[in-house]
Formats: structure tokens, C-alpha cells, sequence
């Protein structure tokens, strides 16, 4: 008998967990091995027409506004008869405010499986927020760290190394494959970017400071003083953009800089690009990096969070400190100025990128189910069921 499992998302936006969240769902109900539910916090965002492509049944929202307030208890209310109702043998959150309140329904409703997630290093959460978190922590059976330097810090942050389990994100690498024959001024075309120019692209969503677009505005500025044919794209949305606009202005290459907006099909802008950059100031794991070197784009990227776990120094790319603008334009124009290195760190970087695929990362949940749903302890009260996901 197939195990119900509910998945909770914060929303349907362009960002990185929710992408991860919705391609693994995705991947559970493909393989047959689960019946697969979805919630989410706030039904809002593009990704909800992939959602909606599962045809999966309901999507139920669950609308909060505080978690002391009393719509968080009713909502938990709800959570609850939805958990009894539809017999949820998982419960699988993805961010901080899903794992709060997930774990506090699945946990009062004596759920056999609790799975939540933990992808971001320090610089996102103040210190009341991480007590909460802390909490959920404890409510759950296992927490999933994104690479080994978040799983470090959740060790230094008192969770026990029995309940965290380590995951790297899953790459959908067919979603990065571009049609034969497609010529790169044709891919160009598409966003709007001239063919006569070299790119350097960010896929970063903009609503988040974190993401520090100003140090590759910074970075973008002094590199075209470099290299005269050398532009650049940001690809994402959020409401900093137009404060980003600015600051291009300000810093004198607003003719130089291309805001895509958000991005459909990244595969093809990647393919119309020349090297890939992320400039955040703190991260997990980043998604935006392994889509760079599936794509085969050598990659400059900030030092932080598991960074260090996908770039191989020199090899697929460069790594420089946070907020070192000087640092990241020198990287990229040493690459803009040896043409053989970066196809070489390119065709490195894809060959790397292959061992974070998806298909492992499905591979991963469905064992990590396994192993929770089989545990005496956690028994789901099905008399004579078994669980075998993985096999």
C-alpha cells in the first residue's frame, strides 16, 4: 500500500525551494510510489500552473498571519482534519515558516513520518525566529540539510546529528537541454539581448537583499571598462528591481545591463550566456549554481554556504569573498581573457554537475521514507501494511 504524503510550500513564487519543492513532488507522483498531497501558505505565484499540470487534486491554502495568534490555531485545525481525512502517513515541509507550522500540525495529529528542511546559512533569520525554528526542529524526525555546511551548523546549533540528514539539491537537467540545431543569436533573440556582445548572467530573484545584485552591478561596471564587448543580465523578479535599475545608472552601464525579468526557460538564457555569477551574501545550496555549470558556463560565486561543495577552485570556476566586487571583476575578466580556460572549466563543470541530479534526489526521499515509515516506533496503524518505496 502507497504511503499518503503532504507536501507544504510557503508559495507558488519563482524562488529556489519552491522550484525544488514542486520538481520533487513532481517526481514522487511520477514514480508511482506515493500518493501525493499539496498545501500551501499563501496561493500566490506563477509556479502554481505547475502545480496544477500534476492534477494531483486539491491544492489547499492555509493562510497565516502570525503564529500567535488565534488564525494560526484555527488553521492548524484545519491542517489536522485534512491530516485524519486523507490518512497522511508524511508530512514534508520546505522553508522556515512551512516547517513551523507543518510540524506543529503532524506532530499534534501523531503523523508516523515529519521531514522538514533547512536550506539557508546565517544572515536570514533574527534570533527569535531561529528559537522558533529550534522548535520545529524538535518536533520533526528528520531535518534535511541542503549541503555538509548547513548540516555543520545545525550541529552547532544544538540538533542532534541523528535527526539531520544531508541532501544536496536536485538539478532537473533535461529542463537545461536546449532544442538541436538552436542557433545562439536565435536563444539571444528571445530575451532581447544583442548577439555582438559577451554575457554574464545572474538568476537570482529579486526580492530578497541577500542576493547582493548592487556587488554585480559593482563588479559588472568595472569589467566593462575591461572588456568593451562585455554585458550583463539579471534574470529574476521582486521589488528591488527597479532600485537596481538605478544603481546601473548611477554606476554608468545601464545600456550594458539587460533585465530579463522573470525566466521561463533558463536552459536557453544559459545557453546565450558566457559565464554565470552568483553574488549572495549568505546561501544554502545554491540551485542557480548548478544550473550555470549544467549549462557548461564557467562560474564566479561568492564564498558561502556550500558553495565550496559544487565549484572546484580554478577548475569549474572561481570562488571570491563576499562583497569583493574588485576580486569578482578580476575573475571574470581572466576568464572573458582566456577563452581555451573557460571552455574548459564549462565542459568540467557539466560533467560535475551530473552527480546532483534529480533522479538522485528522488532516489534520496524515497529511502529516507522508507526508513522512517518502517521504524517500529513510527508504525503507521495499517494493520499488515508494509513499506517498500525505494525497491
Amino acid at each position: 500500500m502507497k504511503p499518503n504524503v503532504l507536501f507544504i510550500v510557503d508559495s507558488f513564487e519563482q524562488g529556489g525551494s519552491e522550484r525544488q519543492a514542486l520538481q520533487l513532488l513532481r517526481q514522487l507522483h511520477e514514480s508511482g510510489k506515493c500518493n501525493v498531497h499539496l498545501a500551501v501558505l499563501q496561493d500566490r505565484g506563477s509556479l502554481r500552473a505547475d502545480a496544477e499540470a500534476m492534477d494531483i487534486g486539491e491544492i489547499v491554502e492555509y493562510q497565516l498571519t502570525s503564529f500567535y495568534d488565534l488564525n494560526f490555531v484555527k488553521q492548524l485545525g484545519r491542517l489536522r482534519r485534512y491530516i485524519k481525512a486523507n490518512e497522511i502517513d508524511v508530512v514534508h515541509t520546505h522553508c522556515f515558516y512551512t516547517g513551523m507550522f507543518g510540524m506543529t500540525g503532524a506532530f499534534l495529529s501523531g503523523v508516523p513520518a515529519r521531514i522538514t528542511s533547512k536550506g539557508e546559512t546565517e544572515g536570514f533569520r533574527t534570533p527569535m525566529q531561529k528559537r522558533a525554528e529550534r522548535m520545529s526542529f524538535r518536533l520533526a524526525h528528520r531535518v534535511i540539510a541542503n549541503c555538509l555546511v548547513v548540516q555543520n551548523q545545525l550541529i552547532r546549533e544544538g540538533v542532534s546529528p541523528d535527526r539531520i540528514i544531508q541532501h544536496y539539491n536536485g538539478l532537473d537537467l533535461p529542463r537545461m537541454k536546449v532544442q538541436p540545431g538552436l542557433e545562439r543569436e536565435d536563444a539571444r533573440a528571445v530575451f532581447g539581448l544583442p548577439d555582438c556582445r559577451r554575457f554574464v548572467t545572474i538568476v537570482a530573484n529579486l526580492h530578497n537583499p541577500v542576493k547582493d545584485h548592487p556587488m554585480f552591478l559593482r563588479a559588472a561596471a568595472r569589467v566593462r571598462k575591461a572588456v568593451p564587448d562585455a554585458a550583463f543580465v539579471i534574470a529574476g523578479e521582486g521589488g528591488l528591481m527597479d532600485d537596481h535599475r538605478k544603481l546601473a545608472a548611477q554606476l554608468g552601464i545601464q545600456e550594458d545591463v539587460f533585465f530579463t525579468g522573470r525566466c521561463e526557460d533558463v536552459g536557453k538564457l544559459l545557453f546565450a550566456s558566457d559565464i554565470g555569477v552568483l553574488s549572495s551574501k549568505a546561501e544554502g545550496f545554491s540551485n542557480a549554481i548548478l544550473e550555470y555549470m549544467a549549462a557548461g558556463l564557467p562560474v564566479v560565486a561568492t564564498d558561502v554556504g556550500g558553495v565550496r561543495e559544487a565549484i572546484v577552485e580554478g577548475e569549474t570556476g572561481y570562488i571570491v569573498s563576499s562583497v569583493d566586487d574588485e576580486m569578482m571583476a578580476e575573475r571574470i575578466i581572466r576568464i572573458f581573457n582566456d577563452p581555451a580556460r573557460a571552455r574548459s572549466m564549462g565542459e568540467r563543470g557539466k560533467a560535475l554537475a551530473e552527480k546532483f541530479s534529480s533522479e538522485h534526489h528522488l532516489r534520496n526521499t524515497l529511502e529516507l521514507y522508507d526508513e522512517l515509515l518502517s521504524a517500529p516506533r513510527r508504525a503507521p496503524n495499517r494493520i499488515g501494511q508494509e513499506w517498500r518505496l525505494s525497491e
